[in-house]
């Protein structure tokens, strides 16, 4: 009788901490990290949200539970990640395994993106959400042959095309009137998002240039690199944002410049950070190289050292 209630409990406990969310906890989750990715690539964050609730089934499949792939997204010959097996269309077939939802969101931008059978989609207006439930269908993003109007009712009955006007969707919304003309968002994209960051070396080192919109976490996930990398590998705190055309190191730096930089002569308003960067050099050992502290900064005109150590006064 002991063993029975312990068995109850146990089935009990767990039941508990499976517990199915709802459409609208889903919804308000998530919904900000929808907006955030539109905001850097155009596609509707009404959509995004929309796919997202019908692929992971609210966010209660095993895919999106066990893996946080809330797309439903298949691995690819170009995926390097971590990878997991469901039976879907055929039996055991791969798909991507993240981290966290937020890298499925990205992950889900960035596929997007970059598959050009998707491309006539980006010239939609961002308010166009049918005409984007219609483009993924005939892109052939999913096989259900009713693909495109089951996005469009998830929109209509939550709507979610307050989303794409950056209005979160508050609970219990009662609200008549239908989707009003997005005036809060250009019709022109921020970022072609059909060019990958653009590719260059200096000091025999790989960097890529920054796009407006980018970040370490969104440039480490379309690199298959991790986020933290990118902070170590250009001296920056956790948080920082790249500017436009800002070059960003996707491999560590070198402890000192080549043989033909021996100096470097200060412009008005560069900082060690910057020489370090210009130069491809880590940040500390080049302090320590001009015997000056973390957070010193060379006044305009001095020499800075990038071989060998400054001489002592």
């Amino acid at each position: 009788m002991k063993q029975g209630l312990i068995l109850l409990l146990f089935i009990f406990v767990v039941l508990a901490t499976r517990a199915q969310m709802s459409r609208e906890q889903y919804i308000q989750r998530y919904q900000l990290l929808a907006i955030e990715e539109m905001g850097r690539s155009g596609i509707p964050a009404s959509i995004k949200m929309a796919q997202a609730v019908l692929e992971s089934g609210n966010g209660n499949s095993q895919l999106s539970r066990n893996s946080n792939n809330h797309f439903g997204i298949k691995c690819k010959s170009n995926w390097r990640g971590q990878r997991v097996y469901h039976d879907d269309d055929e039996k055991d077939e791969c798909f991507r395994k993240y981290k966290s939802v937020e890298e499925s969101y990205i992950d889900h931008t960035n596929f997007l993106m970059g598959n050009p059978r998707y491309a006539f989609l980006f010239t939609l207006p961002p308010n166009d959400y049918k005409g984007w439930a219609k483009g993924l269908k005939d892109a052939g993003y999913a096989t259900a042959r009713h693909y495109d109007k089951s996005l469009i009712k998830i929109i209509e009955d939550h709507q979610l095309y307050l989303l794409d006007q950056k209005q979160t969707i508050r609970p219990l919304l009662a609200n008549s009137k239908g989707p009003s003309l997005n005036k809060g968002i250009s019709d022109k994209m921020i970022i072609n998002p059909f060019n990958s960051q653009k590719k260059v070396t200096i000091n025999n080192l790989d960097a890529v240039v920054a796009r407006k919109g980018d970040t370490y976490e969104i440039m480490a996930q379309s690199l298959g690199i991790e986020a933290w990398e990118l902070y170590n590998f250009n001296d920056q705190d956790a948080g920082y944002r790249p500017q436009p055309n800002e070059v960003v190191y996707i491999e560590q730096k070198h402890r000192r410049a080549s043989k033909n930089q021996e100096f470097h002569t200060v412009s008005e308003g560069e900082t060690m950070h910057f020489i370090s960067q210009m130069y491809g050099l880590k940040l500390n050992p080049l302090y320590r190289r001009n015997r000056m502290k973390p957070g010193e900064q060379p006044q305009t005109g001095e020499v800075v050292y990038l071989r060998k150590r400054k001489p002592a006064n």
